[in-house]
């Protein structure tokens, strides 16, 4: 999946970090070179290079989310498939070997967090499950080996 696709929170996530950027952090970083510009000796300012440094990486970090935000584009659930599993499902999976019950809803990479349940469409078990149906069974390769999980729900 192409990491350019966002729910409307995983997009609203990405404008809120790049104002923060732009609003604190880089006033901050400006600061910071102000104040080691003013202890003298350019050549010899460790606080100088640092803070130079740090503005370096945050307006590289500024252009990248500008870029991605340039290039987003929204999910449309209203126009999949629920039948199906695809991107922005949420799937109850069963383990066949030990009968465990798993929930995920597939998102964006971008948007992943397992501690939420969100589980980025690029990752291994996502890959397998994709266009399968209620009921199938697969065999997904995982770093512990393969494991034969049966689609229990597929829900919107």
């Amino acid at each position: 999946m192409n990491s350019k696709y966002f729910t409307e929170e995983g997009l609203k996530k990405l404008k809120d970090e790049l104002d923060h950027l732009e609003r604190v952090e880089r006033p901050s970083i400006s600061k910071q070179i102000a104040e080691a510009r003013d202890k003298g000796d350019l050549s010899e300012n460790a606080e100088y290079d640092a803070a130079k440094e740090a503005q370096g990486m945050l307006e590289l970090k500024i252009s990248k989310l500008k870029d991605i935000i340039s290039k987003a584009r929204i999910i449309d659930e209203s126009k999949m498939d629920s039948s199906k599993v695809y991107i922005l499902s949420t799937v109850t999976i069963k383990n066949l070997k030990n009968n465990q019950q798993m929930k995920y809803t597939l998102v964006p990479e971008k948007e992943a967090n397992i501690r939420e349940g969100k589980l980025s469409v690029d990752s291994p078990i996502a890959k397998g499950l994709l266009g399968k149906a209620v009921g199938e069974q697969v065999e997904i390769t995982v770093p512990a080996g393969k494991i034969q999980f049966e689609i229990v729900e597929i829900t919107r």
